[in-house]
């Protein structure tokens, strides 16, 4: 069957992408609206990324009010930033969090709107100007996709926004914006894009080419994010995360993300922790539940990453890779619900609604094997 493959009009990697895309930055547009937070502003990330637009001749306005979750509140509020510094077109620099809203900035100021809720559910096709992503750390892979994830503040709910539109035409994957990166924050995010990997590679979406994508990611992760974690000024760990984040990014863009991301949406809704952060805590329970709908594809993870062998069969492959995963995370003291702060009991009382709107997102029913919202019922309560 014909399948169609999307990756960013242009990327560019390395140690020294940014100041590598000046040039194409000048093509871009007369004036940028740069969509950041505080702490990139503080670090000084930011200060990088208008040093190169102002030696390419090109304007700028920050908009630096995004926080730990973009709501449709930033999304409003950037909107009117843009329109009122005459920008025409968008950088987004950070972690998941800016870029998703750059995107929805974007779909906004090509329809003449104010609400982005107004999109869930539906494709969005509208003309958007062109949209730079910066990313500072290596997990979200928003770089690489078509989604961006907003909180509906009226009825606490995550949406998942998509539509082709919302691929920048120019990802720029310089791993020195990662180095900066807290020992949490790495986990955290590449952990996030670990269940990207993984997800999209035992979804039932799915395809050869972004297995291609997704069993790469896997295998860097594996290999260097304890690196990154125990030694942030590691280069060149802090480079394979950063690549491994884009395919695992252009893996999920292309098959799509399952269980985990379902479970997470909610979680990070109600609680505002980290979407990274919830994945992390997801990840274990829920691909134990999926291992059963697809022994042979976890099976092929566990010998990708050298756990296992070709004279394992597909369930003890797979429960070779599930038990690898379990140690990578202790090792890497990943995050939990108590950990993060969340009272027990409070989640609990959530358990039926977070169930619901999990089925409602759609993403657990690309797990391979089928379920109910019964089933996540009981997979949210194992988190205690």
């Amino acid at each position: 069957m014909a399948r169609e493959f999307f990756v960013p009009g242009s990327i560019m990697t390395g140690s020294g992408a940014l100041d590598a895309s000046a040039d194409t930055l000048k093509k871009m547009g007369k004036k940028a609206l740069i969509v950041t937070d505080a702490m990139m502003v503080e670090l000084g990330n930011c200060a990088k990324v208008e040093r190169v637009l102002e030696h390419a001749k090109v304007g700028y306005s920050v908009f630096d009010r995004i926080g730990g979750e973009p709501t449709d509140v930033m999304v409003k509020d950037g909107l009117e930033q843009y329109k009122r510094e005459s920008c025409d077109f968008l950088v987004g620099l950070g972690g998941g969090s800016p870029l998703d809203t750059m995107k929805s900035i974007a779909v906004l100021s090509s329809d003449g709107g104010e609400d982005i809720t107004v999109y869930m559910g539906k494709e969005i096709s509208a003309a958007v100007p062109p949209m730079v992503a910066i990313p500072t750390t290596a997990g979200t892979g928003s770089e690489a996709t078509q989604f961006s994830i907003i909180n509906d503040t009226r009825n606490n709910i995550k949406m998942l926004l998509k539509g082709k539109v919302m691929l920048p035409e120019l990802a720029i994957v310089d791993p020195q914006f990662t180095m900066t990166a807290p020992a949490k924050v790495t986990v955290n995010t590449g952990l996030d894009a670990l269940c990207h990997a993984v997800e999209a590679y035992t979804s039932r979406r799915a395809q050869t080419m972004s297995d291609v994508f997704a069993v790469s990611a896997v295998k860097r992760i594996f290999k260097y994010l304890p690196t990154a974690y125990r030694n942030g000024q590691d280069e060149e760990a802090r480079v394979e995360m950063s690549v491994a984040a884009l395919e695992a990014g252009i893996a999920f863009n292309n098959a799509s993300v399952t269980l985990i991301h379902g479970m997470s949406r909610p979680i990070g809704a109600l609680f505002h922790i980290a979407h990274g952060m919830s994945n992390a805590i997801l990840m274990n329970v829920c691909l134990r539940w999926a291992v059963s709908g697809a022994y042979d594809r976890f099976g092929q993870l566990g010998r990708e990453i050298g756990v296992a062998s070709a004279q394992d069969d597909d369930q003890t492959a797979a429960e070779k890779f599930l038990n690898a995963l379990d140690a990578l995370t202790a090792d890497l003291q990943a995050p939990t619900l108590a950990s993060a702060g969340v009272s027990k009991e409070e989640f609990l009382s959530y358990i039926d609604k977070m169930a619901h709107d999990a089925m409602a997102s759609g993403s657990p029913q690309n797990t391979m094997r089928d379920m109910t919202e019964a089933d996540i019922k009981k997979l949210y309560m194992q988190l205690w």
